[in-house]
């Protein structure tokens, strides 16, 4: 059984987000939300991503061999985890009844490039580390904007999904004649 929390006057999201939660109490099945996106390459690093209604332009900076067109992957991911953690707030704030006025969030991250180059097998291609800081525009007690934080950092989705290892299955297939390429998903650089 899932516990709904109250608040004394509820928001429209608030409402909104009640009215979710119950369904899906109720309806499990209606739980899962499926996302997914398209991407295409260009030309070059430039691709173009659609999902929705909305087509994405990314690429690299210049410096690293792009043109410089649009953000880069690891640009989108620190974007992401920034625009969820906003939205979650948004949305436990109007929950929970707490003031929010407004929710601002800088990522960082650094990358080694000796793994994404395989200089040195024992450095990972991918981020070393995020520093995540947010930003809350609130009248609110700090026991409140605690309880916030830790809540928000128990449900956001995106943040989730960096914390936690999600299970990946990347199939590869010849464009030609759709016959799969066996490669394993963390197979070494060819020669």
């Amino acid at each position: 059984m899932t516990t709904i929390l109250t608040t004394s006057q509820p928001t429209g999201l608030a409402v909104i987000f009640d009215q979710l939660a119950e369904t899906i109490d109720r309806e499990p099945g209606k739980a899962i939300a499926h996302f997914d996106v398209q991407s295409r390459q260009i030309k070059g690093l430039h691709s173009e991503v659609e999902t929705r209604d909305f087509m994405l332009t990314v690429d690299e900076p210049k410096s690293l061999g792009g043109q410089n067109l649009g953000p880069n992957p690891v640009e989108l991911v620190l974007a992401a985890i920034a625009s969820c953690q906003e939205i979650t707030y948004r949305l436990y704030a109007d929950r929970l009844g707490i003031p929010l006025d407004g929710v601002s969030v800088a990522v960082k991250g650094d990358i080694d490039l000796r793994g994404l180059f395989a200089l040195d097998p024992g450095i990972r291609p991918g981020l070393r580390g995020l520093d995540i800081q947010v930003e809350l525009d609130s009248t609110a007690p700090a026991a409140e904007l605690d309880r916030l934080k830790r809540t928000v950092d128990a449900h956001c989705p995106v943040l989730d999904i960096i914390r936690n290892a999600t299970p990946v299955i990347a199939r590869t297939q010849r464009q030609s004649d759709g016959e799969p390429v066996d490669t394993p998903l963390f197979a070494g650089l060819a020669g």
